[in-house]
């Protein structure tokens, strides 16, 4: 059965810079979602604003928001397009 995916963006914002490493964690174990990333530190402010632009089905969407939100120090949300479509299957992508 194919899976649904959908594109979302991420919005963090990293208050406790103790917290990078953990955050970076998390991106790298779903890094087969992200299609990009820009991070931002503002010094003015302290903080490190990143955002992730995603193609994921909803619960990996949700899970990797969820967990990012839970990690004290750090704010996470996620923004859906309304859009979704069918998941590619791996022979797809290579063409076979």
């Amino acid at each position: 059965m194919e899976e649904e995916t959908r594109i979302a963006v991420i919005g963090i914002i990293v208050e406790d810079k103790k917290k990078v490493g953990e955050v970076n964690q998390l991106l790298h174990e779903y890094g087969e979602f992200i299609i990009g990333r820009m991070g931002l530190p503002y010094e003015k402010r302290g903080v490190n604003i990143i955002s992730i632009v995603v193609d994921a089905p909803m619960d990996k969407i949700s899970a990797l928001s969820g967990k990012l939100g839970r990690l004290p120090g750090v704010g996470a949300k996620a923004l859906y397009s309304g859009k979704a479509k069918k998941a590619e299957n791996s022979e797809q992508k290579r063409g076979v």
